[in-house]
């Protein structure tokens, strides 16, 4: 009882006023509640950023080679253009790099099918597996550049030798992506499949390579970009010894020339085709699958 009077007994705690604020501004907020000026709106397009990256690295281009004003040695950007515009008008590059693209897609699509045959061997026995890794371990560090002499002697001066060391640089990073993408499926995700009835190619195609496919286009991106970069260094070897071939030759031959304005314009038709492979058909495939699957933000 002593205890409860005294309680009563002990003074309230002083209550303070109260406050109201008005807001004057929306932006007084915070950031997070300022609307976004036209400019930030602007920028939240991945496409707007890069483009300015590419015009930022234009005008250094521009500023550098004005800078040195030495043509032989390092073009400006105008020069190239204006080499670009006569290579692509007048000169032969749309026939070198339709050449170019003809055998890069043959030997792409070749390195794919043996790349997805061998991972289906690897995912479905355990002598599959111990073949791809052994294969893998022996010829993946070996540059596919390499071999292009041996092509040279067992296919001869064609289209072959090039298809050849494109499989060659395509087929390894792509079935090593691959059986590492199998190889991260969950148990529980494969035990499923297999609950369902899925077996075989089946099994393959409607589980692993869904639940695989982030990896999966990691290794087709990859072996895009080896693919590419052999089929330019193979043209330079091979349209030296055939006096004809793609883009290779098309850059080799202008540096015999002294045409350095052309031999930087067919640099930047590697690149701009790079660039749009990358940009357009790869994001493509990866905004209508992984991203729409919610396997990537």
């Amino acid at each position: 009882m002593v205890d409860i009077a005294q309680r009563m007994a002990r003074p309230e705690p002083p209550q303070r006023p109260e406050r109201m604020v008005e807001l004057q501004a929306i932006g007084a907020v915070g950031d997070a509640a300022r609307p976004l000026s036209p400019l930030e709106r602007l920028m939240q397009y991945t496409l707007v950023r890069r483009l300015i990256v590419v015009l930022v690295l234009c005008a250094v281009w521009e500023a550098y080679a004005r800078y040195l004003d030495n043509s032989l040695l390092f073009p400006t950007l105008t020069e190239t253009v204006q080499a670009l515009y006569d290579a692509l008008v007048h000169g032969p590059l749309i026939e070198r790099t339709l050449t170019s693209l003809q055998t890069l897609l043959m030997g792409y699509a070749a390195g794919l099918l043996l790349a997805g045959v061998f991972t289906t061997l690897a995912v479905s026995t355990r002598v599959g597996t111990d073949f791809l890794s052994t294969l893998t371990a022996m010829f993946n560090p070996l540059p596919a550049i390499a071999l292009l002499p041996l092509a040279l002697l067992w296919f001869g001066l064609g289209a072959k030798s090039l298809v050849f060391v494109i499989i060659h640089s395509v087929l390894w990073a792509v079935a090593l992506n691959t059986h590492s993408g199998f190889t991260s499926v969950s148990p529980t995700l494969r035990m499923a499949g297999q609950n369902c009835g899925l077996r075989g190619i089946s099994y393959v195609a409607l589980l692993l390579v869904p639940a695989a496919f982030p990896s999966i286009l990691t290794g087709l991106k990859i072996g895009w970009a080896f693919a590419w970069r052999t089929l330019i260094a193979a043209e330079l070897v091979f349209g030296v010894s055939s006096r004809s071939g793609g883009l290779g030759w098309f850059i080799f031959e202008n540096r015999n020339q002294l045409e350095i304005p052309s031999v930087f314009a067919g640099l930047l038709t590697v690149i701009m085709i790079g660039l749009v492979v990358e940009s357009v058909i790869f994001r493509s495939i990866e905004n209508v699958t992984i991203r729409r699957w919610g396997m990537q933000s």
